[in-house]
């Protein structure tokens, strides 16, 4: 088998002719073994991806699934809890940093990524909640439904991660974070007191009287961005097992997913706020 040029797979057991499970499971059978031997050997079942150390779609759904059990419990101590957000923010944000930084996935970094997140999360949603009463479940009804939408289309081949579309995905994601920043500092220094900063510039609709947000108008285009980021993470998913990765890359597919999801429940929480003032 010619070594893949991805690093990751490199060094990945399922590829090594020297690691254990290739010579626990030999590709061919050695040439002094008798007919019974040969019987024996090809009778016992297919080695399962367990055993073999290979990323399975069931194993990294379980990982997915505990990942967001975490999220979600760490969003309830922050709905509860909710001066917690800014210091969790600011940790979430390091543990970002250092799981995709990080040659080897760690399966404890994600779940601490998890539960730091999921405070801030809850944290930030109970400050909108009240202020804007039933925008939680708004929020979280919206981002399930382009989730499910997003999975559907993919699952039935209607859309699809492509090399154009991933470069302009980067180049609008590239402009939107300056965008942000540039908001921030605005917004930090004074220059722009509103709580959303420019987001919060009334753009008018040509021929109508009907003005609309500016966040509004870029919270859309972020919510198809973050779709379409949703699409990379079920194709690496899907590359991934196709490759043969080794089971712990299914904590990357997780720490990814869940990034996405973040980033876009809050996109749409924002948008509901400002449509709702």
């Amino acid at each position: 088998m010619a070594s893949s040029s991805n690093p990751a797979f490199n060094n990945s057991p399922a590829f090594s002719e020297k690691s254990s499970v290739a010579k626990k499971f030999p590709a061919t059978p050695p040439a002094d073994m008798t007919a019974e031997q040969l019987t024996e050997l090809y009778s016992k079942p297919s080695a399962t991806p367990a055993e073999t150390d290979r990323m399975t779609y069931e194993d990294t759904v379980i990982k997915i699934v505990i990942s967001f059990a975490i999220l979600l419990a760490g969003a309830a101590i922050g709905w509860f809890v909710p001066i917690l957000a800014i210091p969790a923010a600011i940790i979430g944000f390091v543990l970002a940093l250092v799981n995709i930084f990080k040659k080897k996935p760690s399966p404890a970094l994600v779940l601490a990524y998890a539960a730091v997140e999921g405070v801030f999360v809850g944290g930030i949603t109970v400050f909108f909640e009240s202020r804007y009463p039933g925008i939680a479940i708004q929020a979280v009804l919206g981002t399930a439904v382009v989730i499910a939408v997003t999975l559907a289309l993919f699952a039935s081949g209607k859309i699809r991660a492509s090399a154009k579309a991933t470069k302009v995905f980067l180049i609008a994601f590239v402009g939107y974070a300056v965008f942000s920043i540039v908001n921030l500092i605005l917004m930090a220094t004074g220059v722009n007191k509103d709580a959303f900063g420019l987001r919060s510039a009334e753009i008018g609709i040509p021929g109508t009287s009907i003005s609309v947000p500016l966040g509004v108008i870029i919270g859309l285009l972020v919510v198809v961005m973050a779709a379409y980021s949703l699409v990379l993470d079920f194709d690496s998913i899907k590359t991934g097992v196709q490759r043969g990765a080794p089971r712990v890359y299914g904590w990357v597919a997780a720490f990814g997913i869940m990034v996405t999801v973040v980033w876009l429940y809050l996109e749409i929480l924002r948008i509901l706020a400002l449509l709702r003032r």
